[in-house]
């Protein structure tokens, strides 16, 4: 019987090992944390969004690296075939907005349990607190692994599942790039993705902890646009984050990695200029009598208020009946153009995933065997692959998982 180690125990690597056993392979799937999926356990705010029901090309349409590579994988494992197995394993699911798929218990933990049930139901030898030091190699051929202890561990295939280098409480500290790299693997450049940003404004201070919703971001760099995002964001003491903006750095970390982008935040993306304006007017006929500081509470959360008030250049006592044409429009322009400097993301410890990783034309994208070395296969974000939010980088890893799991 071909004896298959595994190395890395997420969402991944537990996928893999379960589909390895379950074609007969004796699998040893070996852990350096002492639980299984620790890093699914945080995913989606402890929820975890392990997918989008979408279609196929809707998913490889959300892969922001190397999405032609995923062909295969997403669709040996679809999305479909995962929800499936969640609930065989006792793990049902639902779709919210946005399509993203949560297990309907909305624990995390329940994903991880189930994906243990497929490993357990099929003999996977799982060990955990077991960290692999070296792959032992000789002719171009598998041979095993050596562990921290200095045990070797002998066998015929390795797939390597150990994630990137975001989250490294997690146990993503990098092993896989060293694994590969001691290969001969080329490793594409690892940046943080799917990051906060920074931004270089003081006035962000002011705003820490305010979430909006239903708001537009642009970036633009020597007054080209770059992207744009629509949804929900968060400032914090640093700059901003949510949904919109780790999305958005995924578009713009390239831009970054030399010099400053600008970002426009527009707060009433569903009004066009005409429209807020004369929304504008109506608020100011209302409190004609008021002074400026007095006179947005309709239109803006209170803490943005001082904000928009500095920025727009009118004095806050000013009485809203002395405003002029002049100030109301470059105010209208304010709110649907709030400028901002993006300096950096925020480092990759606090991503939610890497970019970069083991080049992909290194890798058979249709078993996810190494071209390099016979026997050793590369799954997740290991690999140069990463996804926008809302599921799909699981699905990555799932997808992956799987077709790994099927080749060894």
């Amino acid at each position: 019987m071909e004896k298959v180690v595994v190395i890395g125990g997420g969402a991944a690597g537990m996928i893999a090992a379960g589909t390895a056993a379950s074609r007969g392979k004796q699998v040893i799937l070996l852990e350096k944390n002492d639980k299984l999926g620790k890093k699914v356990y945080i995913t989606g705010k402890g929820r975890c969004n392990v997918t989008n029901n979408s279609d196929i090309e809707e998913l490889l349409n959300h892969v922001a690296t190397n999405k032609n590579f995923l062909y295969s994988a997403f669709y040996t494992f679809t999305n479909d075939n995962l929800i499936n197995l969640l609930n065989n394993y006792g793990t049902p699911t639902k779709v919210e907005r946005g399509n993203r798929v949560f297990p309907k218990s909305d624990k995390s933990s329940d994903v991880i349990k189930a994906l243990e049930k497929y490993m357990v139901s099929h003999g996977v030898d799982i060990r955990l607190n077991t960290e692999v030091k070296e792959i032992l190699t000789k002719d171009k051929k598998i041979l095993g692994v050596k562990l921290s202890d200095n045990q070797n561990i002998n066998c015929d295939k390795i797939i390597i599942a150990t994630g990137g280098m975001s989250y490294p409480t997690t146990g993503s500290t990098g092993d896989g790039y060293k694994f590969a790299k001691g290969i001969g693997h080329n490793i594409k450049s690892l940046k943080p993705a799917l990051v906060p940003l920074e931004v270089e404004e003081d006035w962000i201070k002011q705003l820490q902890g305010l979430s909006l919703k239903n708001v537009s971001l642009k970036t633009a760099y020597k007054d080209k646009e770059i992207h744009t995002e629509f949804g929900e964001m968060i400032f914090t003491h640093f700059g901003i984050s949510g949904p919109i903006v780790l999305s958005m750095s995924s578009y713009i970390s390239d831009y970054l990695k030399n010099k400053k982008i600008q970002a426009f935040l527009n707060l009433k993306p569903a009004l066009d200029e005409e429209k807020l304006d004369k929304r504008m007017i109506r608020d100011f006929e209302k409190y004609s009598k008021k002074q400026f500081k007095n006179a947005l509470s309709d239109l803006l959360p209170s803490k943005l208020i001082p904000v928009i008030i500095r920025l727009s250049g009118i004095r806050e006592d000013k009485y809203v009946n002395q405003i002029t044409k002049d100030e109301r429009k470059g105010l209208v322009n304010l709110l649907l153009n709030l400028p901002m400097t993006i300096t950096r993301t925020r480092p990759v410890k606090e991503a939610i995933i890497t970019s970069g990783g083991i080049d992909v034309k290194e890798i058979n994208p249709s078993t996810m065997e190494s071209k390099k070395m016979e026997g050793l296969y590369f799954t997740g974000e290991v690999l140069d692959v990463d996804a926008l939010t809302g599921g799909y980088n699981l699905q990555i890893a799932f997808s992956t998982g799987y077709l790994a799991g099927i080749s060894v």
